[in-house]
């Protein structure tokens, strides 16, 4: 791992994982590969905390997996964002915008 990229905060992978989501389907694989790009490969999800981050949002209806196939013919299970989750995406970007801002304050005090 080098110096400018980092793992990923505690509360911070729903927000991500419903980010990547917000252009579209995507695979796991994907979800990870698109959150490292949107970070400019700061952040870095491994598949030890992917995995059960997706089945968490599934289980409260936040995205949907499907079946599907690659375009190398193995089976895939690729996610999608639902109302709800575009709902709660709206939430986390809320609650973290206020949450950075706040940080800017402290670091920048006196």
């Amino acid at each position: 791992m080098s110096e400018r990229t980092v793992d990923v905060l505690q509360g911070t992978l729903d927000l991500l994982v419903l980010k990547a989501l917000s252009v579209g389907p995507l695979h796991g694989w994907a979800i990870s590969k698109r959150i490292r790009d949107m970070s400019r490969d700061a952040l870095v999800v491994n598949q030890g905390s992917l995995y059960p981050a997706l089945y968490r949002l599934e289980e409260r209806g936040w995205i949907k997996g499907e079946e599907a196939q690659s375009a190398e013919g193995r089976r895939i299970k690729v996610y999608r964002s639902t109302a709800a989750g575009r709902q709660q995406l709206t939430r986390e970007i809320e609650s973290w915008t206020l949450y950075a801002a706040a940080m800017q304050h402290v670091i920048r005090s006196t």
